[in-house]
């Protein structure tokens, strides 16, 4: 079942804090009909003097996102000097995510939940999109720079999440039962860190690995054992920037809670997708 309004953890977020030092940013709910398909919708704006470069690990999730990028002009008007609007479908993404930000720039996103997306773009399996950015119109022809516009234009939350309800329900979403059922398995490797093994979450479903293989490939674009890693991971993350504990993480004993063979195996398995080893990170976002 949906989550009671969005989310408000920054998992998967790298270095949260210093983004969040940087950057306005917030969630808000869409419309009702939609919030079985979307996590949520996301919103950022940012005025910076200098350059900086966010990293986020991707959830299992397609993410539609209106942006615009560039310099104001001194009346800071549609006129703005060097500014580029642009919206695309991102898929879901394999590695680590960076984006830079500079000067003013404005982002609008759609987080669909895993197996979300699915229902508004019923033509192609989800897995079309992986480790992809496409422009909007490769998957919704008539999302012309009027919808860009109607979303980023407005100076208000409320406008930009009327706006983005609008481009939502003119698509859909399509009833799809199993979009659903991806849905549901997914909230489960979510929420219970018991279900560790892709054998034990295709017991769970009823369904060989095989079939449990193909439904993620169609509904959500990756298989059920990257998924398991994926959430891995960002409660590793969220354990070494944790201010709740003192001291640094029980990399050993959070091990063994996420399932791992020994600590070697998350030490690696972090390290390939964060860029630096556990500790080395648990370090910086102390401040230590």
């Amino acid at each position: 079942m949906p989550s009671a309004g969005p989310r408000r953890d920054t998992r998967g977020i790298v270095d949260a804090a210093a983004l969040m030092a940087r950057v306005h940013f917030r969630r808000h709910e869409p419309a009702e009909e939609l919030r079985p398909y979307l996590e949520h919708y996301w919103l950022i704006d940012w005025d910076l003097a200098e350059p900086y470069a966010s990293h986020v690990v991707p959830h299992p999730s397609v993410n539609v996102v209106f942006q615009r990028y560039g310099d104001a002009d001194e009346t800071g008007g549609p006129e703005s000097r060097g500014e580029v609007s642009r919206a695309e479908v991102s898929g879901v993404g394999l590695g680590l995510f960076t984006q830079e930000l500079t000067g003013v720039g404005r982002v609008c996103g759609v987080q669909f939940r895993p197996a979300g997306f699915r229902p508004f773009a019923p033509a192609w399996p989800v897995s079309r999109w992986t480790g992809l950015r496409v422009p909007l119109g490769e998957v919704f022809a008539e999302a012309g720079p009027d919808v860009v516009a109607a979303v980023l234009d407005p100076d208000t939350d409320r406008a930009r999440v009327a706006a983005l309800d609008a481009f939502l329900l003119a698509h859909g979403p399509s009833p799809d039962p199993a979009a659903e059922r991806a849905m549901a398995l997914v909230g489960l490797v979510r929420e219970d860190r018991t279900v560790r093994r892709v054998s034990e979450l295709a017991a769970v479903a009823g369904m060989s690995a095989r079939s449990l293989q193909r439904l993620f490939a169609d509904h959500v674009g990756v298989g059920p054992k990257w998924v398991i890693l994926r959430y891995r991971i960002h409660e590793a993350l969220e354990r070494a920037a944790s201010e709740e504990r003192p001291g640094p993480p029980d990399w050993a004993g959070l091990a063994a809670d996420l399932g791992y063979s020994d600590q070697a195996h998350l030490v690696r398995d972090f390290t390939a997708t964060v860029g630096v080893p556990p500790t080395a990170y648990s370090r910086r976002a102390s401040g230590s």
